[in-house]
């Protein structure tokens, strides 16, 4: 595949249909080295998805993603995804932190819209903002920093006219500075910042958002601005029967997380 592609950061979508009946996922970090996650999300798309419409992935189902010429060991994840959106059913992904990369080639691979990060979506009538969240995790300059510097047109550009293996070793050296960096900072350095949630809201008329990144589910509902939070998945890296989980909708509009 050409590297020379447009820039994922230019590739999403700015607009798409409403959502009539989502279930809405984030923060899996699918990689080899997560057999019992990956299953668990096989599990999912088997039993749990097809009840709905339409599957929305708010960020990080790849736990890297070093562009759409090195999908190789994704390839059966994809094959899951296309399956699924033949069968009439919609898949919405949105890049995250981790998988930054996602372009266009992975969106026609796996019959996904792409959609750029926020997003206003109507889901059963009520707009939703839509993100991964961690653009309102200001208390950590560093990493707004890095996360400018990801986004950027540019950058990623000059990061896919690299070698594979070459990028390879940047996400692999990126991914050990990042948990090197988590074991300085605390929970609330790393949490969202909420009056730029709010913002955000206001900006886009809303008031409800729903994001991800945090890996701090939780149904924030007391201000003028409700904040959903998904769980993230984690069925390997632990000592007891592990998380996953999603959000999906009553009616009216109304969300709801479910852990499974």
């Amino acid at each position: 595949m050409d590297t020379q592609l447009q820039p994922p950061a230019l590739a999403g979508l700015t607009s798409i249909p409403p959502l009539s009946n989502p279930v809405i996922i984030s923060d899996l970090h699918l990689a080899p080295k997560k057999p019992k996650t990956i299953m668990g999300f096989v599990r999912f798309m088997r039993t749990f998805a097809p009840r709905y419409a339409e599957l929305v992935i708010l960020g990080d189902l790849f736990d890297f993603w070093i562009g759409d010429d090195a999908m190789e060991e994704a390839e059966p994840i994809i094959a899951l995804l296309k399956l699924h959106a033949s069968t009439g059913r919609r898949v919405v992904v949105m890049p995250g932190n981790r998988d930054v990369m996602l372009g266009a080639g992975f969106a026609a691979a796996a019959g996904a819209e792409l959609v750029r990060d926020p997003i206003t979506v109507e889901i059963r009538g009520r707009k939703v903002l839509l993100a991964h969240g961690d653009q309102w995790c200001l208390r950590d300059e560093a990493y707004q920093r890095f996360r400018a510097m990801t986004h950027d047109p540019r950058w990623q550009s000059a990061a896919l006219s690299k070698s594979v293996p070459e990028r390879l070793a940047l996400a692999q050296q990126a991914r050990a500075m990042s948990e090197s960096d988590k074991q300085q900072k605390s929970m609330a350095d790393m949490d969202v910042v909420e009056s730029a949630v709010a913002e955000a809201a206001r900006d886009a008329g809303v008031d409800i958002v729903i994001h991800g990144h945090t890996h701090r589910p939780a149904a924030h509902v007391g201000a003028a601005i409700e904040r959903w939070v998904l769980p993230d998945w984690e069925l390997d890296e632990t000592d007891c029967a592990g998380r996953s989980g999603c959000i999906t909708f009553l009616e009216g509009g109304q969300p709801q997380i479910q852990m499974f």
